[in-house]
Parts: structure tokens; sequence; C-alpha cells
């Protein structure tokens, strides 16, 4: 049992920064007058059961190897989405157990994807709680995709380590410093976002949510509209922008800092991002002018917000893009998949694996023409090796593999197939809306059964914790390490 001391110490941090997080909302319950024991009873349970984990696991040693990152990887995120829950549970939506695990589970994976129905009455508490979860995922999920999951080489994440010395062993200490300094990135963003949605016409307490949840990529919103709410082309300019700084690598934002001021424009895989957001945009711009054929019924601002709230994984909408004809929605679904950077708050594929999936096909029809050649895939002027390919290729098929698994139990459900295909990649890949009447921009998944919830949650955890972290716990050898 000692073993897993280093893990639960951790959980008992989370848990009782988790709790005190729950403060914030008790003081929007005394502005707007909405008091009642929804937050402060959750508060007391989740920092009890924090500091609990925390007293028993004080002698824990200080070190934390590789069986043990993978462990506290997941249960970090799946404790918080059970705790992160009790706000839901207590509060008067009247939400049961599966409904406010989902909402849970979507704010903390930075999903978006929501069952409450009707956002512009919900309590102002709960509209911050929900915006809390995703800026606590969004941070979370930088740290770890930067200091964990590349010593634990989760499909090529290795790519990523600071260092080429970086081990298990010597991960804790290290991240302290590393950790310090992307939550200070991370809150210079938010509130860089926050004043100018103020500047642009939000009041105060929609410019705090909303910089939180754009910064995480999230895109919980406080209206059932959302940002199309506002109906300002400044916002959602500044929703864009910041949509996809949070969208960029940080360590990029780490290197800058270091020193090198070129990483935004050396840097392969950002250019590669900002290729995809611009080309996406002229296609949908292109076929809807054929489709419209009248350049005033276009909106180029609806096209460029969406595609990059899509491809991102944000879920913020402005129009109902279910009435663009049936090419956008493929061409959406394709976008949900790629996803943003790694190493940022975005989901997705990444594009990082899109790229070397690229190159690997490119080195595989040039070995057909030169069969005697021999060919080395680069990325950003590092050699690839077969093995660390293998890793990449393996990464994609699985969450191929996963996502019609996803869409075949949610046909079982009873859904129909735009649904079920949609939910599927939308939770998967962290997005949010999915596609249809149903779970489509103007819809949510109040209406979907029990069964389709919770298969949705489980996709949801899979997708933010790059599938291998958490599958690994099934594998008997897994535990044997302990």
């Amino acid at each position: 049992m000692s073993n897993y001391k280093t893990v639960f110490f951790t959980l008992g941090i989370l848990q009782v920064i988790l709790g005190l997080a729950m403060i914030m909302p008790i003081i929007v319950q005394f502005i707007y007058n909405e008091l009642d024991s929804s937050f402060v009873s959750s508060g007391i349970i989740t920092i009890i059961f924090g500091i609990l984990f925390f007293l028993s696991n004080l002698d824990h040693d200080k070190k934390l190897n590789l069986t043990q990152a993978f462990l506290l990887t997941a249960l970090s995120w799946l404790s918080i989405a059970v705790f992160g829950s009790l706000p839901f549970i207590f509060s008067n939506l009247s939400l049961d157990i599966t409904d406010a695990f989902f909402e849970s589970m979507s704010g903390i994976t930075t999903t978006g994807s929501t069952i409450i129905t009707n956002l512009d009455t919900a309590p102002k508490s709960i509209l911050l709680w929900r915006a809390i979860l995703q800026w606590l995922g969004g941070i979370g999920i930088i740290v770890m995709a930067i200091t964990l999951m590349p010593i634990m080489n989760v499909g090529g994440m290795q790519l990523f380590k600071i260092s080429s010395n970086d081990t298990a062993e010597k991960i804790l200490p290290k991240s302290k410093e590393i950790s310090l300094r992307l939550i200070l990135i991370y809150l210079v963003l938010t509130f860089s976002c926050a004043l100018f949605y103020k500047i642009f016409g939000m009041n105060f307490f929609d410019s705090l949510t909303h910089s939180m949840t754009t910064i995480a990529t999230g895109g919980f919103s406080n209206y059932n509209q959302s940002i199309g709410y506002f109906n300002s082309i400044l916002i959602e300019i500044t929703s864009m922008i910041f949509i996809l700084l949070g969208s960029l690598p940080f360590i990029a934002y780490l290197k800058f800092l270091n020193g090198d001021k070129k990483i935004f424009y050396s840097d392969t895989q950002i250019k590669t991002f900002f290729k995809i957001v611009f080309f996406s945009i002229v296609i949908l711009f292109i076929y809807l002018l054929i489709l419209k054929q009248s350049l005033f019924e276009v909106s180029l601002r609806s096209i460029a917000f969406n595609v990059i709230s899509i491809l991102t994984g944000t879920g913020y909408v402005t129009q109902d893009f279910n009435q663009w004809g049936n090419f956008p929605l493929i061409f959406f679904l394709i976008l949900m998949f790629i996803g943003g950077c790694a190493g940022s708050t975005a989901c997705g594929i990444k594009i990082f694996r899109i790229q070397l999936l690229y190159n690997f096909l490119i080195n595989q029809l040039k070995k057909i023409i030169y069969p005697r050649g021999i060919f080395i895939i680069k990325y950003d002027k590092s050699n690839i090796d077969d093995k660390f390919m293998s890793s990449v290729i393996s990464f994609i098929f699985l969450y191929i593999v996963i996502f019609f698994i996803l869409t075949a139990i949610l046909s079982l459900t009873g859904l129909d197939f735009i649904t079920s295909i949609s939910g599927a990649a939308t939770s998967i890949s962290n997005v949010g809306p999915g596609l249809g009447e149903i779970i489509g921009p103007n819809g949510n998944f109040s209406s979907l059964s029990n069964s389709s919830k919770w298969a949705l949650s489980l996709g949801m955890i899979l997708g933010r914790l790059e599938l291998f972290a958490i599958l690994v716990l099934f594998i008997p050898s897994f535990w044997r390490k302990f």
C-alpha cells in the first residue's frame, strides 16, 4: 500500500484546492442573493476528504515512478469530476447523479457539453462553478502534458520533454518550478481576456466566466445562445484571438520567456495549426459562396468563428451551422478529430500527430518508388525513429477504434446516426456541441438516456487523458509493478 502513498498524498492536495475553489461561488451567492447550502456542504465534504488523503499519506516517498504517474493522472481527473459534481447535486437545479457527473466531467475535461436546459436563468454560482471547473481542467492538462505525459511516453508526447534527461523519478521536484510558470502565463492570459471582454461590452460576471472558459478552450457559456447572445463582432474577435492563444503549445510560451523570441514563427506545429485554420475558413467560404450564390449571404465572421471554435474543441457557437448544408457538417467532424496543438488546452488527435502521420505516409510512397532508398522522418529538426512512429500510429488507430465503439454504443441506446457519430466525436475530442437537432449548436444533452451520458463521460476522460493513460490501468501487468 505504501506505493500508493504519493498518489493519494497528491490527490489530497488537489481535493483541498478544489474545495477551496468553492469559496468563489459562495461569495457570488452572497452578491446575487442566491444563498443555499450547496457549495458550503460540497466544500466541507471535499476538503475533509482531501485532508484525510493528505494526512494519512504524509510519510509518502518524494519520488513519483512511472506506474504512479499513470494512476495519478487517471485518479486526479476522476476524483475532481466526482467531487466537482456535488454542487450540481445539492443545487436547486434538481440534477440526478448521472446529470451532475456528466456536467462536472464535461467541465473538468474542458468538453463543454451541457445538460442544463436554461442557462439564462441558472444560478450565477452554478455558472461560475462550471467556468471554474473548465479553468482548472485547462491548466491541469497543460501542466500534465508538459510535465507528466512526456515521461509516460503516451502517444508520442515524449517529443515534448523539457529536457532529454527527464525521468519519472525526477519529474516531481522539477514540475513545481515549471508549473508555477505555466500558472502565471495562464493567469495573465485569463485576466487579459476578461479585460477585453469587459471593454467590449460584457458585464463583470460574464467577462470573468467567459474568459475562464475561453482560455481553457472549454466553451461553457452563461447563455443558451453561447457567444452569439452578445451579437458583438468585437467580442467574437476577442474570443477567437484568445481561443487561438489557448490552443498554442504552452511550452512555446516558456521558450519565449526564456529568450526564444522567434518560437511562434519557427515552431512547425504552430505554423501548421494556423495553416489549417486559414485553409478551413477559405474552403467553407468558397463552398457557402457557391451554395448561396451571393457574397452578401455568406458571413466570413461566422465561418471564421465556428471553424476556430470547432477545431480547437472550444464549442462556442454564434450561428446554427446545421443550416449550412451537409458538407460543413462532415468538414466540422474532421476538424473535431484534428484538434489543436500538443501541450495546449485543446484536445483531439493533435496537430503534431497529423504532421507525423503525413510524413510517414509520404515516406511509404517514396519507398515504393525507391525500394532501396533510406528515408528518415524528421520533425522540427529531430529524427523520428520507428519506435516513436509506432507510438503515434498506435494512438491514432486506437483513437479511431474507440470513436467507432462509442458510436456503436450510442446507437444501441436508441440515438440516430448523426447524433451517435457526432456525440462520439465531440466526447472523445472534447469539443462540446455535436451535430444535428438534438445535440447540435442549438441543442443540449439533457434528453439523452443515462447510459448515453455515462458512455459520453467515459469518452470525455479517455480523450482528455490521451487514451493510454486510462486504458493502461486495465492491463493486469500494470498492477503487478506496484
